[in-house]
């Protein structure tokens, strides 16, 4: 009999242990794929070919209705700089669930972080227009943080209870806008207006426009630099490493000494004050005023946009500015064609639920092991 020293590696072993190995490496080769730059472009291919076919089916004017929607928002400076500027609220709540997701945390709060957000930086711009600058600092600080302590206390419930994040954080999050509307159409309401919105922030308060018709202004600066300092905070600051690997491995992180709980409780502040920062600048910036439900679906389509990114911040960039080229087409070709509002909304329900579906099942995937 042959000695088993010397046989060739793997002449010993069963088949179908060879063939579990292959298999192996062929999973880990598609999850590779879908994780990296690759997987992201095979998901835009594929949201642009369920477009295309929808257009198809629901347009009498399928080629003009085609055109509209994949160059009208380049056709011009105000149309390229409207879609510019709708991306930078995606840019800060892709950041914002980014965050999140690299604790294995998912923030299904940033429609009501966003809102309540740009609703507090609204009210306080107002009264500390007397100061300025610094008043005008003061209330976006403050938009912020109240944002990133709502979330965070969905991160606390999580750390100290192990209640599930995702339901905290959405039941939360509608409360939250119920409360705004309240405050909003109530108390807050501006009587010298028939929009239901508050007063107006004061003009030294605007931030400086770019692309002029457009909406565009220097957020979209704010919004590039967020995404370095995320990028830096996650991949080089001790916190940092600390929520990676806290979502990447949690028992290895805490025989490494590292706290579950404070890397829960932070991502999770600071993916709501991302949130509510991108509404603070949406009001210095677009809408100078808190308007009742302004931000619906900013919240969505900052989840998706990080969702697509797979939690890498550098490619929430291209994934934001992907769903708002989507939305600015959609909202074009509602005007100019035969496409209603209720078909647009579908499109886009349809690319949400096809860039969302495999990467969160991979997400339940992840955490379901770790368990």
């Amino acid at each position: 009999m042959a000695d088993m020293n010397t046989m060739p590696a793997g002449a010993g072993r069963a088949p179908h242990e060879g063939a579990t190995r292959f298999q192996e490496r062929m999973r880990g080769a598609l999850l590779s794929l879908g994780g990296g730059a690759g997987g992201m472009i095979v998901i835009f291919f594929i949201s642009l070919l369920a477009v295309v076919l929808l257009i198809f089916l629901l347009s009498r004017e399928p080629l003009k209705t085609l055109g509209l929607f994949f160059l009208g928002p380049l056709g011009n400076i105000y149309y390229f700089g409207n879609m510019l500027n709708s991306s930078i609220p995606f840019i800060f709540g892709g950041l914002g669930v980014s965050l999140a997701m690299q604790a294995g945390n998912l923030n299904l709060g940033g429609e009501g972080q966003i809102y309540s957000g740009a609703f507090v930086t609204t009210v306080l711009a107002v009264a500390l227009a007397p100061l300025g600058l610094f008043g005008a600092v003061l209330a976006l600080l403050a938009g912020t943080v109240f944002a990133g302590l709502v979330a965070a206390f969905s991160g606390l419930c999580k750390a100290r209870w192990n209640t599930n994040e995702l339901i905290t954080s959405f039941l939360i999050s509608n409360v939250l806008i119920l409360l705004t509307n309240y405050f909003i159409t109530g108390p807050f309401l501006d009587p010298d207006t028939s929009l239901q919105s508050t007063r107006k922030i004061g003009e030294s308060f605007h931030l400086p426009g770019i692309l002029p018709p457009s909406n565009l202004s220097i957020a979209i600066i704010a919004a590039l630099i967020a995404v370095v300092l995320v990028w830096l905070f996650l991949y080089r600051s001790k916190p940092g490493y600390d929520i990676r690997m806290s979502g990447l491995n949690p028992l290895f992180a805490r025989y490494g000494g590292i706290s579950a709980g404070i890397s829960i409780t932070l991502s999770m502040f600071l993916s709501g004050s991302l949130y509510g920062l991108g509404g603070g600048l949406a009001i210095y910036g677009t809408y100078y005023q808190a308007i009742k439900e302004f931000s619906s679906g900013l919240g969505w389509n900052g989840l998706a946009a990080a969702l697509i990114a797979r939690s890498r911040p550098a490619l929430v960039i291209p994934s934001a500015v992907f769903f708002a080229w989507i939305g600015s087409g959609a909202r074009l070709a509602m005007q100019f064609s035969d496409v209603t509002f209720e078909i647009a909304s579908i499109v886009q329900a349809v690319i949400f639920l096809l860039v969302t579906s495999t990467v969160l099942r991979d997400l339940f995937s992840r955490r379901k092991k770790a368990l």
